[in-house]
């Protein structure tokens, strides 16, 4: 395993010292390192693209070489700013990648991130980013050879890191990440709203909030036909959620996270002006990345009550109390489309949580229903 203070060790001997990103599993180690930096060196920016972005903004105030971190799973939101401003034949801005490698070929994983990383390196090829393959054994020299390339080309440069190639870095316990005095655990707030939405048809973002809804509704056998899973495609589960509602006579929730309702923040505003009565957006809100290392967001820093009235939503409801569920959502769920409720809940999930299987069943029931 590479230790990370041996990684920052290299990059500061280089004078590179900015770093931004979107939070990874495989790489939470480094940004778990990098939570005790400032926003002058560190940002976490709301997508993939946004952070290429904003590492060729920083590079032409500073000519220095910026660390962009991402899942190979990202690639697709980076292709845009890679291709059309940072690529050697455009305005050729060097910056230094750091990729999680889901789905390596040797590696065992689920589905989706195995369709991913069979096709990373081809993908890395047609951007025309050089890359390496992280062997901890000549890591050092692949490390300073790729900064070295990117400074003397002027393009971007990729790591390539598998799962286990990094040692673990713990800054803070979970439990002392997200919002300060929540009390609703997640798999509270699911298993009340499965009760209450038996007539509704339920689209979950990615990560813990689908393998909880997933796990609920196998333990108690209910209505598990009705749930449609983002098992990937962070951030684009309200337009899933949205475009079926357009085109459906059942009442559709949307239920989303902090971190992918920031990724295309845009598309609130597309289903705020366009929705129909039949659609419900839930936005679990612990302040954090929780499925990859908990990381923090800034959507407790905004006024999404006013963000949400601004874009188009009828009604907005706020929840953050255990007490209150049960009225709250009957108000909600009572109220004309497009509706929005911010659930404040803590972070922690079930143990041993199962993974999502049989898609092909899972989206034939769904259309079915």
């Amino acid at each position: 395993m590479i230790e990370i203070k041996k990684i920052i060790n290299i990059l500061n001997k280089n004078k590179i010292d900015f770093f931004t990103g979107i939070p990874d599993s495989i790489l939470k180690s480094l940004s778990n390192y990098l939570s005790k930096y400032t926003a002058k060196k560190h940002i976490i920016a709301a997508n993939e693209g946004s952070a290429i972005s904003l590492a060729t903004g920083y590079y032409l105030s500073t000519k220095k070489i910026p660390v962009v971190y991402l899942q190979n799973s990202g690639l697709g939101n980076i292709v845009n700013p890679i291709v059309s401003i940072a690529h050697k034949k455009i305005y050729s801005i060097p910056m230094l990648l750091f990729i999680g490698w889901r789905g390596a070929p040797d590696m065992k994983d689920e589905v989706q991130h195995q369709v991913q990383g069979k096709i990373t390196l081809e993908l890395l090829k047609l951007l025309g980013i050089k890359y390496r393959i992280i062997n901890h054994k000549i890591f050092n020299k692949q490390l300073t050879g790729l900064i070295k390339y990117a400074k003397k080309h002027n393009q971007p440069v990729a790591c390539l890191i598998k799962k286990n190639d990094l040692s673990s870095y713990e800054k803070n316990n979970l439990k002392n990440r997200g919002i300060k005095n929540a009390s609703i655990l997640r798999s509270e707030f699911l298993q009340r709203l499965m009760y209450k939405t038996k007539q509704y048809k339920i689209v979950a973002t990615t990560g813990f909030t689908s393998r909880e809804m997933y796990q609920l509704r196998k333990n108690k056998n209910l209505n598990k036909e009705k749930d449609f899973y983002m098992v990937g495609g962070m951030g684009h589960t309200s337009m899933v959620a949205f475009g079926h509602s357009l085109f459906s006579k059942k009442n559709i929730i949307c239920l989303d996270g902090d971190g992918s309702f920031l990724m295309h923040l845009g598309s609130a505003a597309t289903i705020g002006q366009f929705s129909k009565n039949n659609f419900k957006y839930i936005l679990l809100n612990n302040g954090c990345h929780e499925s990859v290392g908990g990381q923090p967001t800034i959507v407790d820093k905004i006024d999404i009550k006013k963000l949400s009235y601004s874009f188009g939503y009828k009604n907005y409801f706020f929840l953050n109390k255990k007490k209150t569920i049960g009225p709250i959502l009957k108000s909600f769920l009572n109220s004309n489309g497009p509706a929005f409720l911010e659930v404040i809940i803590k972070t922690g999930s079930p143990k041993n949580l199962l993974r999502i299987k049989n898609l092909s069943a899972i989206k034939k029931n769904f259309i079915k229903k």
